[in-house]
């Protein structure tokens, strides 16, 4: 663990802010645009039905394996930690919300309103009890195998904690979706299939990003390898 000062302390922390801001917005966004589904065929050699709010969340499991690797075990559960309080707060607003009564001249009636995020609280709370494991299992996982590999393989530990965790956050969301009569048990299989290839795909395509921030962080900050900062 280095212990940073002066000017590189403060820019470690402000790097730690954005990053935090980008997987707190990246969560929320997810579990407000969920509902909506689509479909992507790439090549036509496979037909993935996904919901928009897989979209941002592969960001986030990316920015904790960057804090992982780069600021420590602790300063990524604090971010886990912080996105699950920012979802719980949104829930909040998004109740007022729905709640207060719209005006005959508003642009958005009570009830499309309540269609669109009628089933947001529930999807949320699914969502977060899914995420919260799952993250914390990333978590472990990746730290489980930068011991192993004393720092080495890089690649390894971001794909094996990703796919893993990446599994279980989607079944949880979908058996908690399918459970509360939100979405049909017919669909749990596709969209656990879609959705897991399509995560694991996207796990596969952000390994050099992860590479390029873990790289630009060791030399902005002149890291050894496997050697974390410490901000507090």
């Amino acid at each position: 663990m280095k212990q940073l000062i002066g000017k590189d302390l403060r820019l470690a922390h402000r790097i730690y802010l954005v990053l935090a801001a980008l997987f707190i917005c990246s969560l929320v966004v997810s579990n407000l645009i969920f509902q909506k589904f689509f479909y992507w065929n790439p090549f036509g050699w496979f037909r993935f039905e996904l919901s928009v709010g897989l979209l941002p969340y592969p960001i986030t499991f990316l920015i904790t394996d960057l804090v992982s690797e780069i600021y420590g075990r602790r300063k990524a559960n604090d971010l886990v930690l912080a996105g699950i309080f920012a979802s719980v707060f949104s829930l909040g607003i998004i109740y007022v919300a729905d709640i207060a009564p719209a005006i005959p001249e508003s642009a958005i009636q009570d009830d499309v309103f309540t269609k669109v995020f009628g089933a947001t609280t529930l999807a949320v709370i699914s969502s977060m009890m899914a995420y919260l494991f799952a993250q914390f299992v990333d978590i472990q996982i990746y730290h489980f195998w930068k011991r192993v590999t004393k720092g080495k393989m890089l690649w390894l530990r971001n794909n094996l904690s990703t796919f893993f965790s990446q599994f279980v956050d989607t079944m949880s969301v979908l058996l908690l979706l399918c459970y509360a009569g939100i979405l049909s048990w017919d669909k749990f299989w596709p969209l656990l299939g879609a959705g897991f290839f399509f995560k694991v795909l996207v796990a596969l395509f952000d390994t050099p990003l992860l590479y390029a921030g873990v790289y630009i962080f060791r030399r902005l900050f002149r890291l050894e390898q496997a050697q974390e900062i410490q901000i507090d």
